[in-house]
């Protein structure tokens, strides 16, 4: 499953290896007494939320103790909190109960479509909420960045590690065609399981006009 953060009505979106024109935006209610509305660049652009919906792509199952494995940084108590606010704003939900030593656990996975912004909301959102959602997912590459350089045996040649920006001359039409492009290259590889030889590896793309 890939994971856009924003949607627009050209953006084609994969989940499970299936081509989705024009995906819907998540609307869902709060974690709270009041049982009020958030909006989904609330939800998802949350810096412990935004690493929990991550977790989960590429169609993966989890528990709350294995989802613990994966963010061993994350206190208890606000991991279990968080996955409690997307289960009720329906970004998480139960795939299954698994009997553990005489008690019940649940395995939660991200529903198809969710954890990403629509189009009216991302027109909605002020300058400032943009900014404020880019730095939380950027801060997020970095950290992800830091939990490998500081796994140990890091060799980022070997890794096939990288990060590079090219400036391109395109008009509307052209951008359009390249994003789309680089979508059908990733849909063809964003339903592969996980298995021996493969690892898992985050692949992120920011598009941004320029001035200069």
């Amino acid at each position: 499953m890939t994971h856009i953060i924003l949607i627009y009505e050209n953006d084609v979106k994969c989940d499970n290896n299936v081509l989705v024109k024009g995906a819907s935006p998540v609307r869902a209610a709060a974690s709270n007494a009041r049982g009020a509305e958030m909006k989904a660049s609330a939800l998802v652009l949350h810096p412990v939320r935004l690493r929990i919906i991550q977790a989960f792509l590429g169609g993966r199952c989890l528990t709350t103790s294995e989802l613990r494995e994966h963010l061993p940084d994350v206190p208890p108590a606000t991991l279990y909190r968080q996955v409690g606010t997307l289960v009720d704003g329906e970004l998480l939900e139960v795939a299954e109960e698994r009997r553990v030593r005489g008690t019940f656990e649940r395995a939660y996975r991200l529903r198809e479509g969710a954890g990403s912004i629509g189009p009216d909301e991302a027109r909605e959102m002020s300058d400032e909420e943009h900014r404020r959602g880019l730095v939380t997912f950027v801060a997020g590459i970095l950290a992800d960045f830091d939990r490998y350089l500081e796994g140990g045996d890091t060799d980022l040649a070997r890794d096939l590690v990288g990060y590079r920006q090219v400036a391109l001359n395109l008009s509307d039409k052209e951008t359009t065609a390249l994003v789309d492009d680089l979508r059908r290259a990733v849909a063809a590889r964003a339903g592969l399981p996980e298995a021996p030889g493969r690892r898992r590896r985050s692949l992120t793309t920011i598009l941004v006009p320029t001035s200069s």
